[in-house]
């Protein structure tokens, strides 16, 4: 791992893609953020609050909003995650593919810029949350998804003719199979509160737990103990140690006899720490609109939902970032935690609003540095998930032609012809844009590497590598014609 190039509490001001591109690989621990959903509305702030002003338009289209370079990129050196991308597009509509190729460009650095430790919490909402898990499965990869999580924001909803929709999702994805994990608790419920009827002397609340555990099968945990044997499909589920430790300090209810109860555990109330928190939340609820952390922002969210996120997935000094951080929640959450951060917005008031709500709600006066301009790289300068890559980037200086300028250039050179099978096409549009060879071989002309080929041979020559190689394949597959061979 690399040091960091960017400084805790830092605040960047701008397009958040340049400032992702610009911090060095793996020098993150946490990122928790809540990026635009695509509901296909205009937002705006309430205007005598805190976050007066800010407003965004959440609507997407593919020819305003997506660059032709994302598209070339992801096409060339991502080609799973642009199924992913178009699946969406085709499904849906361009909106949404635009959408998730705005998002996709920025989670590539995202996973770049986490530790092999680290975790990403995406907040979203069911307009999108599906098309986002497929771009994310091709990121992160299928199997360091942990959980979608769903969050209870309210209780209620007017909706006339379906379902209230009354949650949110949190996608939970990890770097690696090696990540930071803390056990969190939610509050119990009035059932589970119920189950504490007992009181002792001092009138703490307690519930009496099993001290065995199934052993049908097993001889672990079979022993007598204080004059108290298992029935023959139980044992004793904690060890001899722990038992004596328990009853020394009285936590082992009797019988009459003197001899330990087998479901005779005291659990006190005061020191359960809840019940353990599961992927559905309803326990954090909106922000009222008469509370003191309100700010008025149009999409803000509650810091008991960010502080949950943060303790379960870092540590105290990790560092915590939020690339669309709004209002600030994710960076106050943070430094209450004992974080640190860095926050990365294009709402011209983020800076005083961080500011604010620091010293407000954290007490915290000394300096945010306020950036307008992207770190410099120190590291080595890899790309985003590179072992997504199915070719590596070795090309040439000089003037290079967009995808659409090189796919225009082969067709006056070649005529609608696959350089594959040598078939004629009516429709150009039957013709992929590919690598002649791999870019790793290196050495080639940015444009002489190019071809253009029907889709059977484009995904043909993904397992041949070469053209040569799929020209040898077709040929021995009889597609040539024998005028050709």
């Amino acid at each position: 791992m690399t040091e960091p190039n960017f400084k805790n509490r830092t605040l960047y001001h701008g397009d958040n893609l340049k400032f992702l591109r610009g911090m060095n690989s793996e020098t993150v621990d946490l990122i928790a953020t809540d990026p635009p959903f695509n509901k296909n509305r205009d937002f705006h702030a309430t205007p005598d609050s805190l976050a007066a002003g800010a407003k965004f338009q959440d609507r997407w289209s593919w020819e305003r909003d997506v660059h032709q370079d994302w598209v070339d990129q992801i096409t060339d050196d991502y080609p799973r995650l642009m199924e992913a991308i178009e699946s969406a597009r085709f499904a849906h509509s361009d909106g949404m593919g635009a959408f998730m190729c705005f998002m996709a460009v920025r989670l590539l650095e995202m996973w770049r810029v986490l530790k092999p430790t680290g975790s990403l919490y995406l907040h979203c909402d069911p307009t999108a949350s599906h098309y986002l898990k497929a771009v994310m499965d091709a990121i992160f990869g299928w199997k360091n998804f942990s959980n979608e999580i769903t969050w209870q924001r309210s209780n209620s909803h007017n909706t006339a003719k379906r379902y209230g929709n009354v949650s949110d999702t949190i996608l939970y994805y990890t770097r690696s199979g090696n990540y930071v994990w803390n056990r969190q608790y939610q509050p119990y419920s009035e059932a589970q509160l119920s189950r504490f009827r007992h009181k002792d002397q001092n009138g703490k609340r307690y519930k009496l737990e099993n001290l065995t555990a199934s052993r049908a099968n097993s001889s672990s945990g079979k022993f007598e103990w204080r004059g108290t044997m298992p029935p023959p499909s139980r044992g004793w589920g904690y060890t001899l140690e722990q038992l004596e430790e328990w009853w020394r300090e009285g936590r082992i209810q009797t019988k009459r006899d003197g001899t330990p109860r087998m479901d005779g555990l005291k659990m006190y109330l005061d020191d359960a720490p809840g019940k353990l928190a599961m992927n559905i939340w309803t326990d954090i609820p909106r922000i009222a609109n008469t509370s003191s952390e309100r700010t008025g922002y149009p999409t803000q969210k509650p810091l008991a939902l960010y502080e949950r996120m943060i303790r379960a997935s870092s540590n105290e000094g990790d560092m915590v970032l939020d690339p669309f951080c709004g209002c600030a929640t994710t960076p106050v959450a943070a430094e209450r935690l004992g974080r640190q951060w860095v926050g990365i917005d294009i709402w011209d008031k983020a800076h005083e609003v961080v500011v604010d709500r620091l010293k407000n709600e954290v007490g915290l006066f000394g300096e945010v540095h306020y950036k307008t301009e992207p770190p410099t790289r120190t590291d080595d300068a890899q790309p985003a998930a590179p072992f997504l890559r199915v070719k590596q980037v070795h090309e040439p200086p000089g003037p290079k032609m967009s995808r659409a300028a090189m796919y225009e250039h082969l067709l006056e050179q070649h005529g609608p012809r696959c350089q594959g099978c040598y078939r004629d096409f009516d429709d150009p549009r039957y013709l992929q844009l590919d690598h002649n060879v791999p870019r790793s071989d290196g050495g080639l002309n940015h444009i002489s590497n190019r071809v253009l080929l029907c889709g059977p041979c484009n995904r043909l020559k993904s397992n041949i590598y070469t053209l040569s190689g799929l020209r040898r394949q077709n040929k021995k597959l009889g597609y040539m014609s024998k005028d050709l061979l």
